[in-house]
């Protein structure tokens, strides 16, 4: 049926467009991301430099200026007077577009998609409307906002059926947080709405609206069953997000569901063979004796406070760096690495652990000890009173905020990245008790299943909040394979 046309909206640094992206057939791409729609700046550069690489890469022609980028060799601006960069950059700005959807920006952006469909019927519909107001943090922040009801991020979803009843794609990919299915506006449970306003008000053209987990008749699905575990399905994390399959209704082939693995992944599987590196310590003097100082009093406080830890400290690592040298040994030996490496690039881009306190040090080692000895994360009323932050205050949050510092476990997958890594790292302790530092952009990312020469622009900030916001593309590869099997059987 030839190559399948996707409109992305609310892309984000497009993680489900790179899972539907890397969908093949009979050798060839199954799926061309013919538009793609974002609201953030740097999102929107991301998602740009990203078309332009796939592209570059479907034609056979990624110049070695892409990959000097990548390992800090040259600057942004350097890649994009690549004469290769330049055109295919060109190429890609005529599709990704930043734009901020809602009614106001409705006639701009069916513009964007009429031209982009260019009349195709059988097309597909992916992305996530923003979060914030359906999440069980976004609620409980604002549980005392007499505004809430009012913000328009509850009907965001209406751009989708706004979209939907205009152009009648065959298939569309909804993606949003579980905590959705327990929202209310105005008494009425948002889920239920959502669910049967994509259903019934597609125009000329009704939906059938099928889980991606249990074969089940869509007339017997609970909510429940939207709910995509992604441990169960190859991904390094435990990302449980709702996603909604619609089928339009002169489409009579039935979806297949996504196949769970018989075991996860784990943190280790995805970045345990990264470069040991420290941190540095900010508010205070960052030198590595200073460094060396604090981790050595760390192990002995972790000895003592820490029943059977008795692991030796290797030598003090050295600081990351925009880009780390690979090992040569390092061999992918798993699906999910071969997803990740690109050999190109001889090591690893983003891999510089942000600046800690001294005090968070003392925390993140204690953190990584006691995972490593008990296969789980300390309780913060597990930690010794002087590590506690602000002791008192911290007692009074003990209920509320047990796990305000949660250290990642090797042998398990991590818990959910979501934005708030941009905050701080205390939700995202590496496992290593010896580097004493949170997650890395890269392997935020790794963990996020992004391939390694996925390139995120902006600040580090806006990087991490890129990669907290995204879909992991493992993930929605593995969707894209079933949308592309149903549409061609079709």
């Amino acid at each position: 049926m030839g190559v399948i046309p996707i409109i992305d909206i609310f892309a984000g640094p497009g993680g489900l467009g790179e899972g539907f992206a890397s969908v093949m057939a009979d050798g060839d791409p199954a799926f061309n991301s013919v538009s793609a729609i974002e609201m953030e700046r740097s999102a929107h550069s991301t998602l740009t430099l990203r078309s332009a690489f796939r592209d570059l890469r479907d034609r056979g022609q990624v110049p070695s200026a892409y990959y000097r980028f990548l390992r800090a060799e040259i600057t942004e601006s350097e890649l994009r007077q690549d004469g290769k960069m330049v055109a295919a950059l060109e190429r890609a700005s005529r599709h990704v577009h930043q734009l901020e959807l809602g009614p106001e920006t409705r006639e701009v952006s069916d513009l964007h998609i009429k031209v982009a469909l260019d009349g195709a019927t059988n097309w597909v519909l992916i992305g996530g409307p923003p979060c914030q107001a359906y999440s069980l943090v976004g609620r409980s922040r604002r549980a005392n906002d007499v505004t809430f009801e009012d913000d328009k991020k509850h009907f965001l979803y209406q751009e989708y059926l706004h979209i939907i009843r205009k152009f009648s794609p065959a298939v569309f990919v909804m993606e949003n947080v579980k905590g959705l299915l327990s929202s209310t506006h105005g008494g009425q449970p948002m889920f239920a709405r959502i669910r049967e306003d994509l259903k019934n008000e597609g125009g000329d053209a009704e939906y059938v609206i099928y889980s991606l987990t249990v074969p089940y008749d869509p007339e017997d699905l609970s909510p429940r069953d939207f709910i995509i575990r992604s441990e169960d399905h190859g991904v390094p994390q435990q990302r449980h997000r709702l996603i909604l399959l619609g089928v339009r209704r002169d489409i009579t082939t039935r979806p297949a569901v996504l196949q769970k693995r018989e075991q996860q992944a784990t943190v280790r599987e995805a970045i345990g063979h990264l470069p040991v590196i420290r941190s540095r310590i900010s508010r205070g003097r960052d030198a590595v004796d200073a460094w060396a100082n604090v981790r050595s009093l760390a192990h002995l406080a972790a000895k003592v406070s820490v029943k059977g830890f008795g692991e030796t400290l290797r030598p003090v690592p050295p600081l990351g760096q925009e880009f780390v040298r690979g090992s040569k040994e390092v061999v992918a030996t798993t699906d999910l690495q071969r997803w990740l490496t690109d050999p190109a690039i001889g090591g690893f881009a983003n891999h510089v652990s942000r600046g800690h306190m001294e005090s968070d040090l003392y925390r993140y080692f204690f953190a990584a000890a006691f995972g490593s000895v008990n296969s789980r994360s300390p309780l913060l009323t597990e930690f010794a009173r002087d590590l506690l932050p602000n002791h008192n205050a911290a007692r009074l949050e003990s209920k509320a905020f047990a796990d305000r510092f949660k250290v990642q476990l090797w042998d398990k997958p991590s818990s959910t990245v979501v934005s708030h890594i941009a905050k701080d790292g205390h939700y995202y302790i590496h496992p290593d008790p010896s580097q004493m530092r949170s997650l890395t952009v890269r392997e935020a990312a790794r963990l996020q299943t992004f391939p390694d020469n996925y390139a995120f622009l902006g600040n580090r900030t806006q990087q991490y909040t890129q990669i907290g916001n995204a879909v992991p593309p493992y993930l929605a590869h593995q969707i894209g394979n079933i949308v592309r099997d149903l549409l061609i059987a079709a």
